[in-house]
């Protein structure tokens, strides 16, 4: 495909974020794509986990005037006292309701967006990237879920002179994950668990694909960073610990671990669009603070891992 043909491709986005600066080197503009196929409990972006745009409610700005109740045809909004209940079964996704609603409670998130479109709007910020190392960043969901897409964005980013990385979770064919590796400078990799069994009971599939596809990776000679998500009573344990160490030990072309700390800011984000993460995670749960997140980047230097860090 030429690049004049992939300019006009176009993929499920749910944000671009700029100035990001924890998604690879440098100041960077980051890419979400939608779609992924695990099921993580922990997720902080539960909205890329659909492969389509979604409904969102935020009921404290609802403001009560009523414009959603008369243009939705489907009974989807309801009046139960004074609290305005949004019925998602009834919900068909046509998103008339969000045209008439001047406060905001109600919005769409997620949109097809063009590669030229989201070229564009990168190249904005063109010379930060120069002057802190930084570039274009694709993440999600799982940008892999999207793979021509997201191979064309970046092919795209490579003509313009830019640095690029993917953050995945490896949960995809090699084919397609091959196909991006000279067009990714830099991959942060995902590795959630190292039990297979736990790794599915919280994502909905073992661990075995990620693996593979991380040692082909390494051998294809990929620059790796490995993102470790750290979630207190699920797998901050002493052995998945370990399992890190050994695994960032085993690749030639690690170029470090970003320790990434559980935090609650997707509960909100879930609630908005529907979802519940109730009874996967332990009761109480709270966001780690960053002596927490120290102390396993310290664990980890002790057991070897001398690029550890925070992420």
């Amino acid at each position: 495909m030429s690049e004049v043909q992939s300019g006009g491709l176009s993929g499920r986005v749910f944000d671009v974020q700029r100035f990001s600066i924890h998604d690879g080197p440098g100041i960077r503009t980051t890419v979400f794509l939608q779609g992924c196929p695990l099921d993580c409990a922990w997720c902080h972006n539960p909205e890329g986990r659909a492969g389509t745009p979604q409904l969102a409610f935020t009921p404290s700005l609802c403001i009560g005037c009523g414009y959603c109740f008369r243009h939705c045809e489907h009974g989807g909004h309801v009046m139960e006292g004074d609290v305005h209940r949004l019925r998602r079964e009834a919900c068909v996704a046509c998103f008339h309701c969000v045209e008439e609603c001047y406060s905001g409670a109600l919005e769409v998130v997620g949109s097809e967006r063009t590669v030229d479109d989201i070229i564009v709007e990168v190249l904005r910020d063109k010379p930060f990237y120069t002057e802190s190392g930084g570039g274009m960043t694709v993440s999600g969901g799982e940008p892999l879920a999207q793979a021509s897409f997201t191979e064309a964005l970046l092919r795209r980013a490579k003509a313009e002179g830019l640095h690029t990385c993917l953050e995945t979770s490896g949960a995809a064919p090699w084919e397609d994950l091959a196909a991006l590796v000279p067009y990714v400078d830099c991959f942060l990799y995902d590795y959630k668990e190292t039990d297979p069994e736990r790794h599915r009971a919280f994502t909905g599939h073992d661990n075995a694909r990620t693996l593979d596809n991380l040692r082909r990776l390494d051998a294809a000679g990929a620059p790796i960073i490995l993102r470790c998500p750290v979630v207190p009573g699920v797998n901050l344990r002493e052995d998945h610990l370990r399992g890190i160490a050994a695994l960032a030990g085993s690749l030639r072309n690690a170029r470090g671990v970003n320790v990434m700390g559980f935090h609650r800011l997707g509960e909100g984000k879930r609630e908005r669009i529907g979802l519940t993460a109730e009874g996967r995670l332990p009761d109480g749960l709270e966001s780690m603070t960053p002596d927490a997140v120290d102390q396993v980047v310290a664990r980890l230097h002790a057991l070897g891992v001398t690029g550890a860090s925070a992420g």
